[in-house]
This record gives structure tokens, sequence and C-alpha cells, in this order.
């Protein structure tokens, strides 16, 4: 149980989410794959209503203050450079792909505020996170497990 509320954790995490998640829990925890994979998987879904509820309904009270407000406006910019030009083209299927790239400064929190910026209806961005996520998911099992195996070329067993 230790293990699945620890993954939680770091699903939750802000630019951290599957790309730290999926390779903690293949390398340290005593769980197959698929249950790795689907908990985290999972988690991050789930993480993209809530993000998106926040967003909608709170952030406003938050931008009184003025270094949130600073701040949220740097991240607002660059946020909406990034996402922008994947949304423009290609609509929710765009918002899908910037979310499932798993690259720093993409993924579910970054996804939520450039559709909450960009005026996606809630329908839309969950769609849109749900194929990212699971995009993303795959592309971070992929990477570690057959990175993991690359690296046994490399170590001689005795």
């Amino acid at each position: 149980m230790k293990e699945i509320i620890m993954l939680i954790l770091l699903t939750f995490l802000p630019f951290l989410e599957l790309r730290a998640s999926i390779p903690y829990g293949i390398f340290n925890a005593d769980l197959s794959v698929v249950t790795i994979f689907f908990i985290c998987v999972v988690a991050n879904i789930i993480l993209a209503p809530l993000i998106y509820f926040f967003l909608n309904n709170f952030i406003h009270i938050f931008l009184k203050i003025k270094f949130i407000d600073k701040l949220y406006q740097k991240t607002v910019i660059k946020t909406q450079k990034k996402v922008s030009k994947y949304v423009e083209k290609y609509g929710v299927l765009g918002l899908a792909i910037f979310i499932g790239i798993p690259l720093p400064g993409s993924g579910v929190y970054s996804g939520a505020l450039g559709a909450y910026l960009l005026g996606f209806k809630f329908k839309d961005f969950f769609k849109a996170a749900v194929i990212g996520v699971i995009i993303a998911g795959i592309i971070v099992l992929l990477v570690t497990t057959l990175g993991n195996g690359a690296w046994s070329i490399f170590i001689k067993n005795t």
C-alpha cells in the first residue's frame, strides 16, 4: 500500500507526473509493470479535472496575492506560447499531443492551464487529458523498460 501511495504522490507532483512515477515504480516498487502503469495513468487522469476545477473556480482568489499573481502571469505567457501552436492547428488533438509529450513543461498541469486560458470546455479538455496521459504513460513506460534493458548489454552478469 505504501508503494501505491508513493506512486500517486509522485504522479500528483507538478513537473514530474508520469515522468517520475512510472520509472520510480519500475525501479523501486515491488509491483508488476501493468499495475504501476495503471496506477500512475489513472492517478494522472484523476488529477486533470481537479486542476481544471481549481483554475475555473478558485484561481481568482489567489491572484489577489501579488507574488502569486506575478508567478501566474509569467507562467501564463510561457504556457500560452507552448500550447497555442498545437491547439490552433489541431484543437483537442493538439492539446492531447501537448499533454502526451513527456517533456518538461508539458503534462496535465500545463495542459489544464493552457485549456483554461484558451477557453476549452471541460469536456474537451478532459478528452484531451485522457488521450494525452495515455500517450505519455506509454512513452514513459517504453523508454523506461527498453532503456533499462539497453543497459544490460554494458553490464556483465557474474
